[in-house]
């Protein structure tokens, strides 16, 4: 007689190194990452931080309810005193790690990412992030062995709220009277805190998907794609708005409509905003991406700042950032990072631009329109197997531009125009941006770069 032994209970998911990627942890539910995954990953930050107090949080997907107590069992089963601050959006969580003076933090989040997908983002003190190359594959490697010794003591866990703090921080000095306002939470994270911050900013508020559903039952919550924007669009239009907001999955990305129903670019947005933080902080350096428009380092320069390239990635632009003591950075994306913690923050970008606009008493659409200077593409992706190559023969056609910037891709500059191709860290992709004078002399040179990258003639 054969005995046949269920081991379900005793074995989790099979570990997939796939989920940790250049900035955090991301994976579909439960096939990629489940809770027993997140005990893990508590386990390994402990043993590979020593931190002695983390910051934990968690956004409102459905998976959080499992994934947010067993990162916690993980963390304590490794020494790790956890202060628990329960549903936060991103920024509320770096606010927190330094807000309480934490050794790093935990949390639970996808951001972004569709509804089947959950993740987890981490920091050391100060909101420092553990990132690719700083750690996190390290990370990995601990979770991947599930070598776990037993500690002298375990950790313990408080519950404490960050929530009133937090809003209190990102109204101060700011004013959205006399305005209306179409705000679209996209079911995330910022709709639990919305209702807070405008009964501080004041304004007529128009609320656009603020209750918290991880489902994402209306639209990705990814305002950087145009087609997430056309119900914020329709209602301002509706309503007579004088302006529109949207916030990603976890609100630590943000853009702008106008009046006239035009997104205003990330890049546009950084200088607007660029503008504010010098008054205060007159010479300083203030960080802009790789992708960004002429106009940006123009503005910053007018305002009596020093502008700072620097390469795409929040971990990349934060390191930066301390490094040369920026007072503000953004970037195309939608992230505007602010001291004295150098991290994300949609709500006091937002807080800055309504203020900008209440106190200049123009529309939005008319504080944009001579900062659009130039013509200037969106990112545009091109599948490329040899990336390598591709970068090569452009570097090699363009070896004459009067500025070149090879630090992240290639990004050279002319005269009268730019191009930065940069290669994807996870895909087979080239990424391409473009600005020129002229819209014609902008499309000749786009069908040139076309050509090099997709290797014709060669």
């Amino acid at each position: 007689m054969v005995d046949f032994i269920n081991i379900s209970n005793f074995i989790d998911i099979m570990f997939n190194a796939s989920i940790y990627r250049s900035y955090d942890i991301r994976g579909i539910v439960p096939t990629e990452l489940d809770k027993e995954e997140c005990y893990h990953i508590g386990r390994a930050y402990a043993k590979f931080t020593g931190a002695k107090r983390v910051v934990v949080a968690r956004d409102m997907r459905p998976s959080g309810d499992e994934f947010e107590p067993e990162l916690v069992r993980g963390l304590t089963e490794g020494g790790v005193n956890v202060i628990r601050i329960g549903l936060a959006t991103s920024p509320m969580f770096y606010f927190a790690v330094h807000f309480f003076g934490a050794d790093g933090g935990v949390m639970v989040t996808a951001s972004h990412n569709p509804g089947q997908y959950n993740g987890l983002k981490m920091t050391r003190a100060e909101a420092v992030p553990i990132a690719g190359d700083s750690g996190l594959m390290d990370i990995r490697d601990l979770a991947e062995k599930r070598d776990w010794e037993a500690v002298t003591q375990a950790g313990k866990t408080e519950d404490k709220q960050i929530k009133d703090e937090y809003v209190q921080m990102v109204t101060a000095g700011f004013s959205a009277e006399g305005l209306k306002i179409v705000v679209d939470a996209g079911n995330g994270m910022s709709g639990y805190i919305l209702k807070d911050v405008f009964e501080r900013l004041g304004g007529e508020v128009v609320p656009l998907y603020w209750e918290l559903d991880g489902s994402f039952p209306n639209h990705e919550a990814d305002p950087l794609k145009e087609e997430n924007l056309e119900d914020l669009k329709k209602v301002m239009k509706q309503e007579k708005a004088d302006l529109g907001v949207a916030f990603d999955g976890d609100a630590d990305r943000v853009f702008f409509v106008t009046d006239q129903g035009e997104t205003v670019p990330g890049d546009i947005t950084t200088a607007i905003i660029a503008k504010e933080v010098l008054a205060k902080h007159k010479g300083a350096p203030v960080l802009y991406d790789i992708r960004a428009s002429w106009t940006t380092p123009d503005v910053i320069k007018e305002a009596g700042g020093e502008p700072v390239m620097w390469k795409v990635g929040h971990s990349l632009i934060k390191a930066k950032m301390r490094e040369v003591g920026a007072k503000f950075a953004g970037e195309v994306s939608g992230h505007f990072f602010f001291t004295p913690w150098f991290a994300e923050s949609g709500m006091l970008a937002m807080g800055h631009v309504l203020t900008v606009v209440r106190r200049e008493g123009k529309s939005l659409s008319e504080i944009v329109k001579p900062l659009l200077r130039y013509v200037k593409t969106p990112e545009i992706n091109y599948d490329v197997p040899d990336k390598e190559a591709a970068i090569a023969r452009i570097k090699n056609q363009y070896s004459d531009a009067s500025r070149i910037f090879d630090f992240d891709g290639i990004r050279f500059e002319y005269e009268d125009w730019w191009a930065s191709v940069r290669p994807s860290n996870t895909e087979p992709k080239l990424r391409l941006n473009m600005e020129a004078k002229t819209s014609e002399l902008l499309e000749k040179k786009k069908a040139e770069i076309e050509g090099l990258i997709k290797g014709d003639g060669k």
